[in-house]
């Protein structure tokens, strides 16, 4: 299972990827705004940092809504760094546009998903990555989980190569149970990574090996 960091923020991702499991980013323009970066050029020259910082996949998300703006926008995306992966939204224009970006060698990640049928056309139309948002179906009290469930029987069907990216995975739970279901790739908070580390059987077990060895060192 490949480990993204959803984040814009710059510290957070340097953290990861020194921690060494660090696979890709995902950011999109909520991220960017949180981290006071705004504007286009900022933006550019932001993803561009980012691809500096880390070795993998870089979701760079379009702001059009049409087909012709996402082209645009995506083209300009993809030339900055072959880390780039066009991030587009799961509407009928979006799906058009993937299908473009795929024949063209071009990587791309269909967003905003929530179901399975949303999913098929993604992979249909050659989608590199998927994002099922499985948190906030959990907001509306719909399992999220299922529905990565779902696609995976639906891609093990027919062979789809396009990758399961588990999005809005809110803690480390969901990163457990999206690996056990067979989840390609998650994406959440540093915290949902780091929380991997922690069992206070752990903790227990460091600390009285540190005091034993401190007894006999004394």
């Amino acid at each position: 299972m490949k480990f993204f960091i959803d984040t814009a923020n710059l510290d957070q991702i340097a953290e990861a990827q020194d921690m060494g499991v660090l696979d890709g980013v995902t950011t999109n323009p909520s991220l960017m705004a949180k981290e006071g970066i705004t504007g286009e050029q900022n933006i550019i020259d932001h993803y561009k940092k980012i691809c500096d910082l880390v070795d993998g996949h870089v979701s760079a998300e379009v702001i059009s809504t049409d087909f012709e703006g996402m082209v645009k926008e995506g083209e300009a995306l993809a030339a900055l760094n072959d880390q780039i992966v066009v991030k587009l939204p799961m509407i009928k224009d979006g799906v058009k546009a993937c299908k473009y970006f795929s024949d063209k060698g071009v990587k791309t990640n269909v967003t905003l998903v929530f179901s399975p049928g949303q999913a098929l056309l993604a992979a249909k139309a050659g989608a590199t990555y998927v994002s099922p948002f499985i948190g906030r179906l959990d907001d509306i009290s719909t399992d999220g989980l299922n529905l990565i469930a779902e696609i995976r029987m639906i891609y093990d069907n027919y062979g789809f190569e396009t990758e399961i990216l588990a999005a809005s995975v809110r803690h480390t739970m969901h990163v457990i149970e999206c690996a056990k279901l067979g989840a390609d790739v998650m994406t959440g908070p540093l915290s949902s990574i780091d929380g991997l580390l922690k069992h206070p059987l752990t903790d227990i077990g460091l600390a009285k090996f540190l005091a034993d060895y401190k007894k006999g060192n004394s």
